[in-house]
């Protein structure tokens, strides 16, 4: 990984969800992935890193990974960016799953729509934009420098659950199939909770696709 990439990770949340910050140490820019919540450890780390927050990514819009959006938005200036089908669930409580806990979590609407084939930029760095539904609607994942960032598509030994409204099994494992097992081996998976692993490892060992 190219030493100028910055990638961070802070685990979030009651669901202890991975909150990532990119960056290019060259330029300063930088862009986060998934402001789940607390807003303050998120901003100690981009001051300290001096970094630039261009755009906020939503890999998908279930509650727990957008609890800090509205915040970070109006800290950083920031726009946001989330998948075409999951773009609704960022103003409704239903949709994104906070009204059944009661949180009734309601963001602005999104500025751009993630569709696949799209560029992410950080500075230097580009990441393609690969639509990879299932676990929602919409989802969406990041690839590029050898890393790829699934938000809940993938994890270590596992994939993402498929018993929420709008969730499809069958989606969820062509997406796993076709756009993220046909990565390099040694591509690093940055998931939405948990450890990273590898295409590699998953591929060879992840028992749910076998």
């Amino acid at each position: 990984m190219d030493e100028n990439l910055i990638i961070e990770i802070l685990e979030l949340g009651s669901f202890f969800v991975n909150c990532y910050i990119v960056g290019d140490k060259e330029s300063g820019a930088g862009i986060i992935i998934d402001p789940a919540d607390d807003v303050d450890s998120i901003a100690k780390f981009v001051k300290k890193n001096e970094l630039r927050i261009e755009q906020i990514v939503i890999t998908h819009g279930h509650a727990d990974h957008i609890g800090a959006l509205d915040e970070a938005k109006k800290l950083f200036k920031a726009p946001v960016s989330i998948g075409e089908k999951d773009a609704p669930m960022l103003t409704d409580p239903a949709l994104n799953l906070s009204g059944l806990e009661g949180t009734n979590i309601i963001s602005e609407p999104a500025e751009k729509i993630l569709r696949e084939g799209d560029v992410v930029s950080v500075g230097q760095f580009k990441f393609k934009v690969l639509d990879t539904p299932g676990h929602t609607v919409g989802s969406v994942s990041l690839y590029g420098h050898g890393v790829v960032f699934t938000g809940d598509a993938l994890f270590l030994g596992s994939v993402g659950r498929t018993d929420f409204p709008g969730s499809s099994h069958e989606q969820l494992m062509e997406s796993i199939r076709k756009k993220l097992l046909t990565l390099p081996d040694e591509t690093i998976v940055f998931p939405g909770h948990g450890p990273d692993t590898s295409v590699g490892q998953e591929r060879d060992f992840n028992p749910f696709l076998e």
